[in-house]
This record gives structure tokens, sequence and C-alpha cells, in this order.
């Protein structure tokens, strides 16, 4: 199983998400999830909502395209991106 998985349109992301980080990256690979590091506290859904402002970004997409599938209390999650033009294996290769 890859991180991805394309859907027509539409981009399941399969995510291991570890809050109070220094500052929100994308951290590589973690088993079969991207690991993202977020700078929100795990407290009030606020890592959540970074989450997914920072998937918003990063995939140029409108945050009304991206929704939290599974995972909610977790810090294993499911995203959905709907549109995307960026190819998610682009985001771990360098430059």
């Amino acid at each position: 199983m890859s991180w991805f998985e394309m859907q027509e349109t539409r981009l399941v992301l399969h995510l291991h998400i570890q809050p109070g980080a220094k500052q929100t990256e994308i951290a590589g690979l973690y088993g079969d999830a991207l690991k993202i590091r977020l700078a929100a506290p795990p407290v009030d859904g606020k890592a959540n909502a970074a989450l997914l402002a920072f998937i918003a970004q990063t995939f140029a997409v409108p945050l009304r395209q991206v929704s939290l599938k599974a995972g909610a209390a977790s810090r294993r999650k499911t995203v959905i991106v709907e549109n995307s033009p960026i190819d998610p294996a682009s985001l771990l290769t360098p430059g």
C-alpha cells in the first residue's frame, strides 16, 4: 500500500501526524504513510484544522476541497483532496 491513492479526481492520503513540532513540514515516509510534523498542539481540534490548511496549501487547492475522512482523534489519518494539480509523488523528490 502506498501513502496515496488516486480515485478519478480525488486523492486519498494516508498520513502519520506528529503534533506539537517546532514547524509544520513534511518529514518523509513513516511505513506506508506520509509523516507530517505540525506546529499546532493536539488540543480542541487545532492540529486537525492546521493539518487541513497545510494540505490545502501543499496541494494548491482551496480548503473546501480537503476533508478528513478518518482518524480525527488519532495520529494516523486519512485525508481526501479533490482536484489537485500537484503530483503527490513530487512531494518526496528533492529539488
